[in-house]
C-alpha cells in the first residue's frame, strides 16, 4: 500500500503517490476540472434499440462500430476517472495538510491510494478498440471475448472506484465539505460467462442480443452513477480552491 509522507510545508503540494508533483504539473484543482469536463468525450451512452436497428439496416456492419464503442468508452472512461480521482485525492491531501489533519486522515488516504493503484494497474490492460474490431472481423469469437473482458473491467473498476469515493467522502467530511458517499448497492457481480456462452449457442446466437443489451445498459448505469459523484467532487474542489485562492 502506498505511504503518504509526513506533514510538510502546506505551500508544497503533494501528489497521491506520496511526493511532490513533477515540475510544470498542473495544480490538482485544475486536473480535477479538466478530467470532469472530458466526460462528454469519454462516456458514450448507448441506445440499444437504435444500435440494433442500424445493425440490421447495415447487415451487421454497424455491429462492428458498436464493439468499437464498447471497448473505447470503457477504456477512456476508466482513464478519465483515474485522473479525476487521483487529482481529487491529491487536492484533498493538500487541504488536509493546510488544516493540520493530515496525520489523522492518513489511513484514509493510504486506503484510497491502494484503490488508485488497482485502477492504474487495470489501465495497462490490452484494450485497443481498433485491434479488437479487427480481431472480431477475422475470428468472430473475439467479440465474445471482448464482452467478457469488458464485464470484468466494469466489476473491478467499479469496486476500486467505489473504494476511492468512500474514502474521499470521509476525508471531505472531515475537511468540513461533505460530499455524498457512493451507494454500495450499485456494485454488480460478474456475468455467468459459461452460462451465457452456452445459451448463445443453444439459441443460435439470439441470446447474444440480450447479452449485448446488458453490456450497454450496465455501462450506461455505471456512468450515470459516476456522474453524480463527479458533479459533487468537482463542485467541492472548485469551491475550496477558490476559497484558498482568496485567503492567499
Amino acid at each position: 500500500m502506498a505511504r503518504f509522507p509526513a506533514m510538510t510545508d502546506p505551500a508544497v503540494p503533494q501528489s497521491s503517490s506520496g511526493g511532490p508533483p513533477p515540475p510544470g504539473a498542473l495544480p490538482n484543482a485544475e486536473r480535477v476540472r479538466l478530467a470532469y469536463h472530458r466526460r462528454d468525450e469519454t462516456d458514450y451512452i448507448f441506445s440499444f434499440w437504435t444500435a440494433l436497428g442500424w445493425t440490421i439496416l447495415t447487415f451487421g456492419i454497424f455491429g462492428l462500430y458498436v464493439l468499437y464503442q464498447l471497448v473505447r468508452r470503457s477504456r477512456d472512461h476508466n482513464l478519465r476517472r483515474l485522473e479525476l480521482l487521483d487529482a481529487s485525492v491529491s487536492f484533498a491531501w493538500e487541504r488536509a495538510v493546510a488544516q493540520g489533519v493530515a496525520d489523522e486522515l492518513r489511513p484514509n488516504f493510504e486506503r484510497a491510494a491502494g484503490h488508485l493503484q488497482t485502477l492504474r494497474a487495470k489501465s495497462t490492460d490490452f484494450r485497443d478498440p481498433i485491434i479488437w474490431v479487427i480481431l472480431a472481423i477475422f475470428t468472430g469469437i473475439a467479440t465474445y471475448i471482448a464482452w467478457i473482458l469488458l464485464d470484468g473491467d466494469l466489476v473491478k473498476h467499479d469496486h476500486a472506484e467505489g473504494g476511492v469515493e468512500a474514502e474521499l467522502a470521509i476525508i471531505f467530511d472531515r475537511l468540513g465539505r461533505p460530499i455524498p458517499a457512493p451507494d454500495p448497492g450499485r456494485l454488480k457481480g460478474p456475468h455467468n460467462y459459461i452460462g451465457r456462452i452456452l445459451v448463445t449457442l443453444v439459441t443460435c446466437g439470439l441470446y447474444a442480443l440480450w447479452w449485448l443489451y446488458d453490456l450497454m445498459v450496465e455501462g450506461n448505469r455505471h456512468f450515470e452513477e459516476n456522474w453524480r459523484f463527479d458533479d459533487a467532487i468537482a463542485g467541492t474542489v472548485y469551491a475550496m480552491s477558490q476559497e484558498a485562492g482568496s485567503a492567499g
